[in-house]
């Protein structure tokens, strides 16, 4: 279900909105194969119309479900946004769109979340990334570059007869 308001309870005072948006609600699971939502939106909205404006204010919270790009370990981000927010006018070229006198603010939360998501999910700042096996001393080539300090990849290479 959207987040509506109906913008003639707004002519005489000021709306508070508090609960839950599915997370299914906002389309977030197709933005990044690496951050999922985790748990509904919780959002505490004051809504307000200034002139030939609608003005909304508050917090947002979600829980997303990330894995690691560096040890694709998973753990969950604690998204917050305090003091979020927004202005939409109700005239001109951006105004917002409405149906039957109701506006819809999931578009607007949307996309401020998109925004706030985190850019290169890590379980922890100083992830390593992925551990690799016990390391063997590389092999030496026999061949005339072996002695001059090649790398054994770079050794390996020379040995190909293209």
């Amino acid at each position: 279900m959207p987040l509506l308001i109906n913008i003639r309870h707004l002519e005489h005072k000021a709306l508070t909105l508090r609960g839950q948006l599915p997370g299914a609600d906002l389309d977030l699971n197709c933005i990044d194969e690496m951050i999922r939502v985790a748990s509904p939106l919780e959002h505490d909205l004051l809504v307000q119309r200034h002139e030939r404006s609608i003005l909304v204010q508050g917090s947002l919270r979600l829980t997303l479900a990330c894995e690691c790009v560096r040890c694709l370990k998973a753990f969950e981000h604690r998204l917050e946004l305090d003091e979020w927010s927004c202005l939409l006018p109700l005239e001109g070229e951006d105004k917002v769109l409405t149906s039957n006198d109701c506006a819809d603010l999931t578009p607007y939360v949307r996309e401020d979340i998109v925004l706030a998501f985190p850019q290169h999910p890590l379980c922890a700042p100083e992830c390593r990334g992925l551990q690799s096996g016990p390391r063997s001393e590389p092999k030496q080539s026999s061949g005339a570059h072996a002695s001059g300090g090649l790398s054994s990849a770079w050794a390996e290479l020379n040995k190909l007869k293209l």
